[in-house]
């Protein structure tokens, strides 16, 4: 695609993305690193309903795309992300409901669509079949605690600040967190607390239960380490990258037996690509290996 210059020499905006209202996607490159950036800096990168949609159109479209290895998600501005826009009336409609419908149960099932909607958007970043690095800066609050979850792996810098906001706003977190979370940090106790207090949960405490990766001094030095971080998962096998990811999140939600099963299943067809015999023969001569994409 033909792409033109931004303001990182490294970075080109694609512009087949042009047309996106509330992201920016960036190739990184020509190593197959993605760039996607939440794009409202105005209203704290709050999460509206173009948001939402373009995050599970770019991330089914990378998902995709046989170029792409992986992908790092961060945002512009302040901070992260203040969470559900609350002031946009396409996200707001179906909790108002229909003025012409006064009955309960329809007006339920009319939400439940709606929230199984915003549920799927966040869930093609976890379903992408490259790695999702998220790198959090600023406010990170309530639907960005979604958001972050839903990635691979999670940097942040030392002035993130993490919140599930939802129980304060008098609503039960519904897109991920509660279910996302717990298996992040393997502390139950801790979970509860946050989701039922809704208090701020700092860089330094994020790190150390173990919800992101490291603490960096700030956001362009959270970046360059997720930069290097995607430059060296590019530069594996896609085969084996993505039947990595693959089978890591196939074992989180199953036993130890069925992962087992899962994974030699899988090798049963993929131990044969020619990625194998490549992989082996630039590690034995200290070399790198050019594998074809996807």
């Amino acid at each position: 695609q033909v792409c033109k210059k931004v303001a990182h020499p490294a970075i080109r905006v694609l512009v087949a993305m042009d047309n996106l209202k509330a992201l920016v996607v960036s190739k990184v490159g020509d190593a197959g690193v993605m760039h996607v950036e939440l794009n409202r800096p105005k209203h704290m990168n709050a999460m509206n309903m173009d948001m939402w949609r373009e995050i599970k159109t770019v991330f089914e479209g990378l998902s995709r795309d046989s170029s792409c290895r992986c992908i790092v998600l961060s945002a512009r501005g302040k901070g992260f992300t203040a969470g559900l826009d609350l002031r946009d009336p396409e996200v707001n409609a179906p909790m108002a409901g229909d003025a012409e419908e006064d009955d309960a149960a329809r007006k339920g099932i009319r939400f439940m669509a709606h929230v199984k909607y915003l549920q799927a958007c966040l869930t093609a970043i976890e379903e992408c079949l490259k790695p999702v690095i998220c790198v959090v800066h600023g406010a990170c609050i309530g639907g960005g605690v979604d958001l972050s979850a839903a990635a691979d792996v999670r940097l942040c810098s030392a002035d993130a600040i993490f919140s599930i906001r939802e129980v304060q706003v008098g609503i039960v977190a519904d897109v991920g967190t509660l279910q996302r979370f717990p298996k992040k940090v393997g502390n139950d106790s801790l979970t509860r607390e946050l989701a039922l207090t809704g208090r701020d949960m700092g860089a330094e405490e994020s790190c150390r239960i173990g919800y992101v990766s490291r603490v960096l001094p700030t956001k362009e030095a959270a970046m360059e380490d997720a930069l290097q971080m995607a430059g060296v998962i590019a530069a594996s096998s896609p085969i084996a990258v993505v039947g990595t990811k693959q089978n890591l999140n196939f074992a989180r939600d199953h036993s130890v037996s069925d992962g087992l099963n899962h994974v030699a299943v899988w090798n049963s067809s993929q131990i044969f690509t020619r990625d194998v015999p490549m992989a082996v023969e630039a590690f034995m001569t200290k070399g790198k290996a050019k594998f074809s994409k996807l």
